[in-house]
């Protein structure tokens, strides 16, 4: 398996990780009877979640913008046969979207979300870095 697809992987893992630590607060709420099922739906202004249980539902929704974006690199660089181009990179963009994750988690102060978008912008630029190194 080459960095590049292994990186996907885990970067799903991670993805799903968040989205489980808070649905499984949620799940255990609605399984206590202490929440309606639908207390969450868009806009219920009724329940208001913990704020690193928040951190963790906004975490997960930053990985949801960025994981298509390196899923269309990866399957790009695999259907060129070019995968070697993300290899060497490939586990410093997942260090970098999990630090970004874990940042949102611990906090919202200035120098965290400043820390938080320096994580998302060395994915973009990694982003950009591979598209231009696949071009023709």
């Amino acid at each position: 398996m080459s960095a590049a697809t292994h990186v996907l992987l885990l970067f799903a893992a991670w993805t799903l990780f968040l989205a489980v630590i808070y649905v499984g607060y949620r799940v255990v709420l609605v399984l206590t009877f202490k929440e309606r099922a639908n207390a969450w739906t868009r806009g219920a202004p009724e329940h208001v979640d913990p704020a690193v249980i928040t951190r963790f539902n906004h975490a997960h929704l930053n990985c949801l913008e960025t994981l298509p974006l390196y899923a269309a690199v990866v399957l790009f660089a695999y259907m060129q046969g070019q995968l070697g181009v993300l290899d060497g990179l490939a586990y410093v963009f997942l260090g970098a979207r999990v630090a970004q994750g874990v940042i949102h988690v611990i906090s919202t102060s200035p120098i965290m979300v400043f820390l938080r978008a320096n994580a998302l912008l060395v994915q973009w630029v990694l982003l950009i870095f591979w598209m231009v190194q696949l071009l023709p």
